[in-house]
C-alpha cells in the first residue's frame, strides 16, 4: 500500500500531535514529513504531500480541499508565539518586516494592521533571518519557536492572535489538517484520534523537549487550542473573507 505523505510544521507547537502520530497505529500508514509552514503549503499545492498541518491563508490557492480532523493550531487568547515585535509603540512604527516561514501569519499581520491597528507601513519581505533588523522604528513578525525567543528581546510585543479575538470577538486558527484530495474515511479516523491521544499526553511532550525559554505546558495548555470547535471554524471563514477581499491582496 502506498503510504499517504503527510506534512507537518516542525515548531514546537505541533510536537503534542508529532507524539500522538508517531505512537498511534496509523503511523504505519504513512510518512511524516517536517518543514517550516510555507514550505509545507507549497508541498500540498503541488502535490507532493497529500495532506498538512498548514497556514489555512493557503487554502483559498488550492484546486480542492478537505478539513480532515477536529485539530488545528489555533487560539483563544494570546498566543505567544506569533506578534509583531518592536522596539517603539505600534504608532511609531514605520516598517514591519514579513516572517519569510509563514503565510497565514503574514496575511493576519496585513489585515490587523489596515483593520485594527489603523496603520500603512511599508510592508518588507523575507528570505533569512531578519530578527536583527528588528530595531529603530522597523518591527517584525516572528512566529512559532523564533517568536518565543523573540519575546526576550522586544520590549513591545503585538500578539495578532489576541488582537484578532479583540478585532472580531472569534477565535484564531492558524493552521488545520488540511488534503488536497478524498482519503479514505477509515486513515482520516485514525489519524483523527492520533491527534486525540497526543493531547492526553502533553505531561510527556513538555518533558520530552525541555525548552527554558517559554513554559511549553503553559504554552500548550493556555496559549495553543487544539480542538477545531465550531467557534473556531467561524473564526476561521471570517479570515478566509479577509484574504478574498480585494483590499487585502
Amino acid at each position: 500500500m502506498n503510504k499517504i505523505k503527510v506534512g507537518i510544521v516542525n515548531y514546537l507547537n505541533t510536537k503534542p500531535l508529532i507524539f500522538g502520530i508517531q505512537r498511534a497505529p496509523v503511523v504505519d500508514q504513512l510518512l511524516l514529513i517536517e518543514d517550516y509552514p510555507s514550505n509545507i503549503a507549497r508541498m500540498l499545492v503541488e502535490g507532493t504531500i497529500d495532506v498538512g498541518l498548514v497556514p489555512v491563508a493557503v487554502i483559498p490557492h488550492m484546486k480542492e480541499h478537505h478539513i480532515i480532523t477536529d485539530y488545528c493550531i489555533g487560539c483563544e487568547g494570546p498566543v505567544a508565539s506569533v506578534a509583531i515585535f518592536s522596539e517603539v509603540p505600534m504608532e511609531k512604527i514605520e516598517k514591519v518586516l514579513l516572517d519569510y516561514q509563514s503565510r497565514t501569519s503574514v496575511a493576519l499581520a496585513k489585515v490587523l494592521l489596515r483593520k485594527f491597528w489603523k496603520k500603512d507601513v511599508e510592508l518588507i519581505d523575507t528570505r533569512e533571518d531578519y530578527r536583527a533588523q528588528i530595531k529603530g522604528t522597523t518591527a517584525g513578525v516572528v512566529i512559532g519557536d523564533r517568536g518565543l525567543q523573540q519575546r526576550k528581546v522586544s520590549p513591545y510585543i503585538y500578539d495578532l492572535g489576541e488582537a484578532w479575538i479583540e478585532m472580531t470577538g472569534l477565535p484564531f486558527v492558524f493552521a488545520a489538517w488540511v488534503s488536497n484530495k478524498q482519503l479514505p474515511p477509515d486513515f482520516i479516523e485514525a489519524f483523527n484520534e492520533a491527534n486525540k491521544l497526543g493531547l492526553q499526553h502533553v505531561e510527556e511532550t513538555v518533558a520530552e523537549n525541555p525548552y527554558p525559554v517559554f513554559d511549553l505546558h503553559k504554552y500548550y495548555t493556555e496559549h495553543i487550542s487544539y480542538e477545531l470547535t465550531p467557534n473556531k471554524r467561524k473564526g476561521l471563514e471570517k479570515f478566509l473573507d479577509f484574504l478574498t477581499a480585494p483590499t487585502v491582496q
